[in-house]
């Protein structure tokens, strides 16, 4: 519990604010314009994503929790944090927002979209809040085998931000086999394409949510985006999944 508490703490907090500062916030939206993700290796060290993984337990720590067979969107459970967040959560959802709002605001430009970002993540919170969006959206999920996440995509209401992330807090082949992080694109007129991310424990991985912008013969088209987990077929998986709008 000691070990959780110090890697969940403010220190930890500050900690990664460093790193995501320090990321090459330029490779990222290219990797992201090119094929609707982005990853960022390492992000998290081992004991911060083994603390994260063990706050499961921590009712105290979730509003809420959602088996996801019961609606239908696969096999699996996760539960969506209370606030306050921790404060790792909250230094990472607070420290990439700011990176991600120009990535954000350039794609709602190219699509002729004319709701635009601000710069500072509290803010946009509180335009969320007035809406009525107020419930806390980052969320941890865990897998055991045969579980698996249908397509789909985190909407939660009027105000969604158009990148989320999510980090991979178990190893591949130590912890877990199966449980791809996967996305399809759904262009116009096309058949779908599929975009396989391979991730490392404490990768990060940057997508779009909803639409994105591509560059066609034309001019710019939108594209729909989905993710979801492929079946675990052994072992047990957790993943945190970093959502910057908050919910009805």
């Amino acid at each position: 519990m000691k070990a959780i508490e110090h890697a969940l703490a403010h220190d930890a907090g500050a900690d990664i604010v460093e790193r995501i500062d320090a990321l090459d916030w330029a490779d990222i939206e290219t990797q992201l314009g090119a094929q609707g993700s982005a990853t960022a290796p390492g992000l998290l060290s081992r004991d911060e994503c083994a603390a994260l993984a063990a706050s499961y337990d921590d009712d105290a720590l979730f509003r809420s929790r959602v088996v996801m067979e019961r609606y239908s969107f696969g096999r699996g459970e996760y539960k969506y944090f209370a606030y306050p967040l921790p404060a790792l959560l909250d230094g990472v959802r607070g420290a990439a927002y700011p990176h991600l709002a120009p990535i954000a605001n350039r794609w709602n430009e190219a699509m002729g979209i004319d709701t635009r970002f601000p710069r500072d993540h509290a803010a946009f919170i509180e335009r969320c809040h007035r809406a009525g969006q107020t419930r806390p959206t980052p969320l941890l999920l865990r897998y055991v085998p045969g579980d698996f996440n249908c397509l789909h995509q985190d909407l939660y209401g009027e105000h969604v931000f158009p990148i989320q992330m999510a980090i991979l807090l178990s190893a591949p082949g130590r912890d877990f086999t199966g449980g791809e992080f996967a996305m399809t694109e759904q262009r116009p007129r096309m058949q779908s394409r599929v975009e396989v991310v391979p991730l490392s424990q404490g990768d990060a991985v940057f997508f779009a949510v909803h639409q994105r912008p591509v560059n066609g013969t034309r001019g710019v088209y939108r594209v729909n985006m989905r993710h979801g987990v492929s079946r675990l077929r052994s072992g047990k998986r957790h993943m945190l999944g970093v959502i910057f709008h908050d919910a009805r």
